[in-house]
């Protein structure tokens, strides 16, 4: 347990959380909508600084970022719990720990430089704040990745960006990239299927790219839901409008956790999202969870020479010289030293 950031005493002991877009005013002895932030006599304290419920070593491309540092490997953590309620969680057995098991947490005790420390010894060359939401251990990730940078190592998020200013503004500061979870374009989408809202992630996006951070946006691209052509070309529009460098990986819905009632997307839709996205514009779309069936490999925007050849999670060859096209000489989108 330690004292949180980005919180405020409201008078009486009462406290308002200002980490995410929630902003979740707090009772004593109760806890916010993520169930790891608690007010303890009118201090708000995170519950899971340091409590890792998973550490594992990826693949970058498995975040999935194909634009930053290809090919490296990255060390991986997560605390339960999460600001979501996604009814299609992939992960909902750490993301809901809390909320399922009455509050409980666990998660193996460890500090900023143990983690610095193993990451190191994988030779990876970033962290990732993962598998749950990162925002709501972000004391913990702000910590770790000071001392990361000072021992080389890059950082990264994987969100939903669902975030304040304040706290968009603290996290540009201490990581390089993040790739963010845009679910829909819909604001009743968020409401009804995630219990948040749509302009906060917005906003983060438009915010975390304007102060320097690599962005990569992923869609889970669900039958029924979000699969229309008019929204995936909302979305593409969207992120064309931030930038067109940005990649965007539309990823094919699995049944999991409490949306069982839905068939898993079919190739074919995630073949148009790609379609629809390179037609609004942007330079790179990427098919996600449906290895060898087309769309994982970059191609030069100006050109079309194939630049980077992948297979699910592997890198088979990469052309790229010094960021360019070996062919036109065009810089190409993305952090590769």
């Amino acid at each position: 347990m330690k004292e949180a950031r980005f919180w405020e005493s409201l008078g009486d002991q009462k406290v308002q959380c200002h980490l995410c877009a929630h902003e979740c005013r707090i009772d004593p002895g109760k806890r916010g909508i993520c169930r790891v932030r608690e007010n303890r006599e009118g201090t708000l304290y995170s519950l899971v600084y340091g409590s890792i419920i998973s550490e594992n070593t990826d693949p970058i491309e498995k975040k999935p970022l194909f634009h930053f540092l290809p090919g490296s490997s990255s060390f991986s953590i997560a605390t339960v719990g999460c600001n979501f309620q996604c009814l299609h969680c992939q992960n909902f057995e750490i993301s809901q720990y809390p909320r399922l098991r009455a509050g409980e947490i666990i998660g193996l005790l460890r500090s900023p430089e143990d983690i610095v420390a193993a990451a190191l010894e994988t030779q990876a060359a970033s962290i990732s704040y993962t598998y749950t939401e990162p925002t709501i251990f972000l004391e913990f990730a702000q910590d770790t990745a000071q001392l990361a940078r000072a021992q080389g190592l890059r950082n990264v998020f994987v969100s939903n960006g669902f975030m304040t200013e304040p706290s968009a503004r603290a996290l540009a500061a201490f990581i390089d990239a993040d790739n963010v979870d845009l679910k829909s374009f819909r604001d009743e989408h968020y409401r009804k299927v995630c219990k948040a809202r749509l302009q906060p992630v917005l906003d983060t996006i438009v915010r975390l790219k304007k102060l320097g951070v690599w962005l990569e946006i992923t869609t889970l691209v669900i039958p029924g839901l979000n699969d229309s052509p008019e929204e995936l070309t909302d979305i593409a529009q969207f992120i064309k409008g931030v930038d067109v460098g940005i990649p965007w990986h539309v990823s094919a819905f699995y049944p999991a956790y409490k949306m069982l009632d839905r068939p898993r997307t079919p190739v074919a839709t995630l073949l148009k999202a790609r379609e629809i996205g390179l037609n609004a514009g942007l330079r790179y779309v990427y098919t996600g969870n449906i290895p060898g069936k087309g769309g994982e490999s970059t191609f030069c925007y100006a050109c079309g020479e194939l630049l980077i050849d992948r297979l699910g999670y592997q890198i088979l060859a990469c052309h790229l010289q010094d960021g360019k096209c070996p062919k036109c000489q065009a810089e190409i989108d993305g952090v590769w030293k």
